[in-house]
């Protein structure tokens, strides 16, 4: 396999080029690095992935991406991707989410690239969701209601219609909440398991800062969503949209309570209004029927695991801080 990620030094793009290079210790892989990524994102990487320089916003950048790594598959990752900043950054969001998909899409037809593209794409599109649709599946049409919601069902359509006229192979993953070791603070399981850790730290006083913890995710671990999208990229259906989710729905109260059952501390919950978005979507349950029978994917990471590793990551982070 020849392989290009953009956004590898981000979250995903770090556990797939772990499982990528697991799974395919032959494959070839060039990772799109941003100019303004410090070196020590990319550092770990040097030897086992090959940097090109470029930016999603400069499109001759990404033409000589692609010329110079001429992939065969293409995992486009990079992207803004927090709902919650998204209300305070809407212009940002759209531009690099949007024009920054629709310059790759542009560069690979310009070269006449033969390659499978795999897009990060979001449940979060569905937006609202009327109880009896849950799970949902794909033939849901999309309801957004955050700006990063709207940009990423932009992309969604993008790759179909790159699909449909040029006949690009787009294969779009609707990615439902994934997480684990490694994640950004900025995200809900994630800053509880932060929070946790500060506390044993005696860097915070004892009580969890919560949002609304009524809300009800399907949370897929990180390393199966690598899983996943490795096996889009060969099994796959191009033109082809898959959800990728547990069909569980848990509601963030349970994931806190989940987490301070693993700690030793006494922990209290206190509410925090700033942690509320101006709209939020009740429950986000996802039927990946679809991408199973397509490909064999099944998430093999109990969620006790998952936040087990996560609480594991920062501890070791703020200890060795």
């Amino acid at each position: 396999m020849r392989a290009l990620i953009t956004g590898v030094t981000g979250f995903v793009g770090g556990h797939l080029t772990e499982h990528l290079l697991a799974a395919r210790p032959d494959a070839e892989l060039f990772g799109l690095r941003r100019w303004s990524s410090s070196g020590d994102d990319t550092a770990a990487l040097a030897n086992v992935v090959r940097m090109i320089d470029g930016d999603l916003l400069d499109a001759p950048s990404l033409v000589r991406a692609l010329h110079a790594s001429r992939p065969e598959t293409i995992f486009h990752l990079a992207a803004s991707s927090s709902v919650a900043s998204s209300w305070d950054t809407p212009a940002e969001m759209v531009q690099i989410n949007v024009l920054g998909t629709l310059h790759l899409l542009e560069a690979m037809r310009q070269l006449d690239l033969d390659a499978t593209v795999v897009l990060a794409c979001s449940a979060e599109s569905y937006g609202q969701v009327a109880p009896g649709d849950l799970p949902i599946s794909e033939e849901l049409p999309f309801h957004p209601v955050s700006p990063y919601a709207v940009s990423k069902a932009a992309v969604d359509m993008l790759a179909y219609q790159y699909f449909q006229t040029f006949r690009l192979r787009t294969v779009r993953l609707r990615l439902f909440n994934h997480c684990g070791p490694r994640q950004s603070g900025r995200f809900v399981v994630s800053s509880l398991a932060r929070q946790i850790a500060e506390v044993e730290a005696g860097l915070r006083p004892p009580e969890l800062q919560v949002g609304n913890l009524e809300a009800v995710r399907d949370f897929v671990d990180v390393r199966d969503v690598a899983r996943a999208y490795v096996l889009a990229a060969a099994m796959a259906r191009p033109g082809e949209a898959y959800n990728v989710a547990t069909g569980v729905g848990r509601p963030i109260r349970e994931v806190a309570d989940r987490l301070i059952n693993l700690t030793e501390s006494v922990v209290s919950v206190t509410f925090d209004a700033g942690r509320l978005r101006p709209s939020d979507i009740p429950a986000l349950v996802g039927d990946s029927a679809k991408f199973r029978q397509a490909t064999g994917w099944e998430p093999s990471i109990p969620f006790e695991q998952t936040l087990v590793d996560m609480l594991s990551y920062w501890r070791r982070r703020i200890n060795a801080a």
